[in-house]
């Protein structure tokens, strides 16, 4: 029942970026397995990050069930999209509930979608990674699939206005190889490892976005140490 869902959004989604006359650059998509469970994990930089990751897996007909915050599940237009989709809804107060949904969706052959940073960097750097998609994917038995997304900011993200002009707008997503997560290794090291996996992936989707900002207005969505003028992680430290 969930595909009668998910399928006409992704449709309308795919339309709208055609529309947008996005270009979308998709490389590592054969690194997500065509059956059994997994877990998902890509950075975030913008509120559409969970349509494009959930992209990388389509190649390989794989429909990604994303860990999101409780409160867009209790949004008028996307709460019904989101249940009939099947995402999975995150309550951070209690977080024990999303977990074992998660942890039956793994063991039930799904690819759940994390954000291990759980909120938008608005560095678009990296932040530090929660244990908890190491420990799903020790738990379940399944191995951890690391992704990197980088455009997706200039879109819609934090604290700018949406652009959802027709403006060619690249997206790079990059997909690395399944990383395993043995159960008698401990789950920080894993997490740290991870992290690793993806900053590699970043920098490698950076090098290969194909435009540079326009002009000294344009740098906002760039990191500071690329030499851009996106705050640095300590200057958004500061204003939180």
């Amino acid at each position: 029942m969930a595909e009668l869902v998910y399928r006409p959004v992704v449709g309308a989604a795919l339309t709208m970026f055609k529309a947008l006359d996005l270009k979308i650059d998709t490389q590592g998509s054969e690194n997500i397995p065509r059956s059994g469970g997994a877990v998902l994990v890509s950075n975030h930089i913008s509120y559409l990050d969970f349509i494009f990751a959930g992209l990388a897996a389509l190649p390989q007909k794989r429909l990604v069930r994303f860990m999101a915050k409780d409160s867009v599940f209790r949004h008028k237009v996307s709460g019904p999209l989101m249940r009939g989709m099947k995402h999975i809804p995150v309550d951070r107060k209690q977080g024990e509930a999303a977990y074992a949904h998660a942890l039956h969706s793994l063991r039930s052959g799904e690819v759940v979608g994390v954000f291990p940073e759980a909120t938008i960097s608005q560095s678009f750097t990296l932040k530090s990674f929660k244990s908890g998609a190491v420990r799903l994917a020790q738990e379940a038995g399944v191995p951890l699939i690391p992704v990197a997304l980088w455009g997706t900011q200039r879109l819609w993200t934090k604290g700018r206005p949406r652009n959802f002009k027709r403006s060619h707008i690249p997206v790079t997503i990059r997909v690395g190889e399944p990383m395993e997560a043995p159960t008698d290794q401990y789950a920080g090291a894993l997490t740290r490892r991870l992290r690793e996996r993806v900053q590699e992936l970043l920098e490698a989707a950076q090098r290969a976005y194909p435009v540079r900002p326009r002009d000294a207005g344009d740098t906002w969505w760039v990191p500071a140490h690329l030499g851009g003028t996106a705050p640095t992680p300590a200057e958004v430290r500061e204003a939180s």
